[in-house]
């Protein structure tokens, strides 16, 4: 599940995401709009600063920018970086494996196996979704735009 941390960022990136470019964007001004506590957006902010997404810049107009083009964020990364794996339960991790600890087969197991299922389609998906992609199916929402990703 997105964690709010995880929606505040995208939220944040977004907002970014639609600056004029060579524009920055104060962080009140992005927790204002976003209805994001400040201090928990610096946080935030400042993760997505450390993978190299986010870019600042101080002294008058200062702020917040995007460190790289819209297409090639993508938002599986940004979920990754704030809220950790995309699978909903750890067993079905590939990159944070832990077995449950009531399991008596984890090769035969149908939840682990599902869910497995589950975090390759949401990796699919969030992957391949770019924040330009975001934009442009946020404009488009009834069109079939997610199969075209």
């Amino acid at each position: 599940m997105l964690t709010n941390k995880g929606k505040y960022g995208l939220k944040a990136m977004l907002f970014l995401a639609r600056q004029p470019d060579g524009a920055t964007a104060a962080g009140q001004d992005i927790a204002v709009a976003n209805g994001i506590p400040k201090k928990f957006l610096d946080a935030i902010l400042l993760e997505l600063r450390n993978a190299g997404m986010v870019r600042t810049r101080k002294g008058p107009g200062g702020g917040y920018a995007l460190a790289k083009p819209l297409g090639e964020i993508r938002v599986g990364h940004i979920i990754r970086v704030l809220d950790g794996p995309l699978a909903p339960i750890n067993c079905a991790s590939k990159s944070a494996y832990v077995p449950c600890a009531d399991c008596r087969d984890v090769e035969g197991c149908s939840v682990r196996i599902t869910m497995t299922k589950v975090r390759d389609a949401m990796s699919d998906i969030l992957d391949r979704m770019s924040l330009k992609d975001m934009i442009v199916f946020a404009e488009h929402p009834d069109s079939d735009f997610m199969y075209q990703i």
